[in-house]
C-alpha cells in the first residue's frame, strides 16, 4: 500500500510542477479555434462565453496581476480539478468486488 501511495503522491507533484511551471511556456495561441477564425476572417462571429467573466477565464486567473504566476495558478487549479472529478468517477463507477461464498 505504501508503495502505490508514493506513486501517486510522485504523479500528483509531477503533475502539479508541469501545471504550475510549465503552463508559463505554453503557446501563446492556447486555443486553436479561435487563432483559426483569427486567420482565416470569421473571428467576428464570435459570441462571449457564459464563463468569460469566471475566476479562470483566459488561462489566467483574476486578482493576480504577474502573468506567471496567474497562468500557474490557473494550471494547478485546472489540474486539481481534472484530477478530482477522474478520480471521484473512477472511484464511483469501478467494478465492485463482490464476496461470495464458493458452495463446492
Amino acid at each position: 500500500m505504501k508503495r502505490n501511495a508514493k506513486f501517486y503522491a510522485g504523479f500528483l507533484l509531477v503533475a502539479l510542477l508541469i501545471a504550475g511551471v510549465g503552463s508559463f511556456y505554453a503557446s501563446s495561441h492556447p486555443d486553436g479555434l479561435n487563432y483559426v477564425a483569427e486567420q482565416t476572417g470569421f473571428i467576428d462571429q464570435e459570441k462571449a462565453s457564459a464563463t468569460s467573466d469566471g475566476p479562470f477565464a483566459g488561462y489566467s486567473t483574476r486578482g493576480i496581476d504577474d502573468d506567471r504566476l496567474s497562468g500557474g495558478v490557473a494550471g494547478v487549479v485546472g489540474s486539481l480539478t481534472t484530477l478530482l472529478v477522474g478520480g471521484g468517477l473512477f472511484w464511483v463507477l469501478r467494478r465492485r468486488r463482490t464476496h461470495t461464498t464458493d458452495p463446492a
